[in-house]
């Protein structure tokens, strides 16, 4: 596996994924921006985990790897704020440029010199290993964000249900009280109508 075809078929997706953020309009560009954010921490992951380290010693790729490590930091950073928000205002949308600018240097960095310089700096084997294992972590973060969403969703789901069912018992139980009282009410006023009987009777 050749891991700067797996990073640059990443670059772009999210490139396209920007490109549909500025035609979006409404909730639609913050769904948009959903799926850059989890595209970008995913990519982040693979590379610190695996790719950055592995050129943090040659002399030739040290200086760019960490140089990396910065620019995503500030990535993460924008991720977080532009995250916060309800809606895409104007502030949000000029934020969300700055975003992908950053994004577009970082990408463009790694591509034009940091891809060239470790392709001399490491062997053609180790770079092949670098490619099944990033490619391996990206399935299995990808997998287990699969199962984390689909019981987020099911928790969402029994929860309502269980809300729905405390509602009913609660009328219900609204009800039944309403109605016991009404008996005893009911009960009251047949007791002072005899009383009124029987005195009537004495006189």
């Amino acid at each position: 596996m050749d891991p700067f075809e797996l990073l640059k078929a990443d670059h772009r997706k999210v490139e396209q994924l920007f490109t549909e953020l500025e035609s979006a309009t409404g909730k639609k560009k913050l769904d948009v921006f959903a799926q850059i954010r989890m595209e970008l921490e995913l990519h982040a992951q693979i590379e610190e985990k695996i790719f950055y380290p592995a050129l943090e010693e040659p002399k030739e790729t040290h200086e760019l790897a960490l140089e990396a490590y910065e620019e995503h930091a500030v990535v993460k950073d924008l991720l977080k704020q532009l995250g916060r928000a309800r809606s895409a205002d104007e502030e949000w949308e000029a934020q969300a440029k700055v975003l992908q600018e950053n994004v577009e240097h970082h990408v463009q960095e790694e591509e034009n010199e940091l891809f060239e310089k470790a392709e001399s700096a490491l062997e053609e084997e180790e770079l092949e290993q670098l490619g099944e294992r990033m490619a391996a972590e990206k399935e299995k973060k990808q997998s287990s964000a699969g199962k984390a969403s689909k019981k987020s969703s099911k928790k969402s789901g029994t929860s309502k249900s269980a809300s729905k069912g405390a509602s009913r018992s609660t009328a219900a139980k609204r009800t039944g009280g309403s109605k016991k009282s009404s008996k005893k009410s009911s009960k009251s006023s047949g007791s002072k109508s005899r009383s009124k009987k029987s005195a009537a009777k004495k006189r």
